[in-house]
């Protein structure tokens, strides 16, 4: 369904996304409330309008970047990362696992869990907070896994399940 009317992009483009968020419905309320909005003749194009106004500047975004860069990640939760994508590569529900790209984009998105978190080191749980964001669209399930209702999500929830965590 998600599809109709487009085409799906191709793993490698696909790859290029840092995080794949899942976003829910809007409840009854909210939906009518989105319709009101638009019948008073809001424009989605006119941000201020829709008062969007900017929380950082470019500086304050340099600094943020330089910080999260200083995060510390031991070797044992390198590998831990490292491993995590290496078993999507070895589940038999998938036809494509995580590729290195894929491992270094859960890296850099547990080490901004870390900093937002407000800790100068990542643990693994960080990576498994990121993990299904980061990689969900990263994975490519075999069609027959696909009919049997298997997911991406409970692939990686699985993965996770079985991937030792370290000490």
């Amino acid at each position: 369904m998600e599809y109709e009317g487009t085409y799906p992009l191709p793993e490698a483009q696909l790859d290029r996304f840092l995080l794949k968020l899942v976003l829910p419905l809007p409840e009854r309320g909210q939906e009518v409330e989105v319709l009101a909005r638009h019948a008073a003749g809001f424009n989605p194009r006119d941000l201020a309008g829709a008062g969007v106004r900017p929380v950082a500047g470019r500086d304050v975004l340099d600094r943020a970047r330089a910080e999260v860069a200083r995060v510390q990640v031991t070797r044992e939760v390198l590998g831990y990362a490292v491993d995590v994508c290496r078993a999507t590569r070895q589940s038999p529900s998938l036809s494509l696992g995580v590729s290195p790209r894929g491992a270094t984009a859960l890296l850099a998105t547990a080490r901004a869990w870390a900093w937002l978190s407000g800790r100068s080191y990542v643990t693994p749980d960080d990576v498994k907070a990121l993990a299904h964001p980061t990689l969900r669209h990263r994975v490519q399930l075999r069609p027959e896994a696909e009919l049997e209702g298997v997911t991406a999500e409970s692939v990686l929830d699985t993965v996770l399940a079985s991937v030792p965590v370290p000490r």
